[in-house]
């Protein structure tokens, strides 16, 4: 048992060194700044979260894969709006309902900054060796997956 906490803990410190190298560098900042991004960064995840989408969300929607509430979403939307990021449509399924779009200039944006964040991680990815790559991205996967269904439970109890 001593040995799984030994490593356990080890795994705990090595997340909190990637989040503290992340808060402490402002990488997100750094990126936004790059990619010549003039919007907050909850605004940002609103335009990554309808990129991965790869679909127009209701504002719901969005918030939940955000995992935050709607008026957090609802908030920068005007902004997103009238810098041309996103756009609102009319639902297929509802036609009193709006959906939310990301735009091209959107689409663009999120592009820039993914790019930016992406060059970083393959910098530090760069020496290792395929087999060690594929094992990280299997496992990292994994754990995210698994970690998060977790949390998902605990929310629910």
């Amino acid at each position: 048992m001593a040995d799984e906490d030994d490593e356990l803990r080890s795994v705990l410190a090595g997340f909190t060194r990637v989040g503290n190298a992340i808060r402490r560098g402002r990488l997100e900042e750094r990126a936004m700044v790059r990619a010549g991004i003039e919007v907050e960064r909850p605004a940002l995840t609103i335009l990554i979260t309808l990129q991965t989408a790869g679909q127009p969300l209701r504002i719901g929607e969005i918030a939940n894969r955000m995992q935050v509430v709607g008026p957090h979403v609802t908030r920068h939307l005007p902004e997103l709006e009238r810098r041309g990021l996103v756009q609102r449509v009319v639902d297929p399924d509802d036609s009193r309902a709006r959906l939310i779009e990301v735009t091209e200039a959107g689409s663009a944006t999120v592009g820039e900054y993914l790019g930016t964040v992406l060059g970083w991680i393959r910098e530090v990815l760069d020496g290792w060796t395929p087999d060690d790559r594929a094992a990280f991205l299997t496992l990292v996967q994994r754990f995210a997956g698994d970690f998060a269904d977790r949390i998902q439970k605990l929310e629910e109890e």
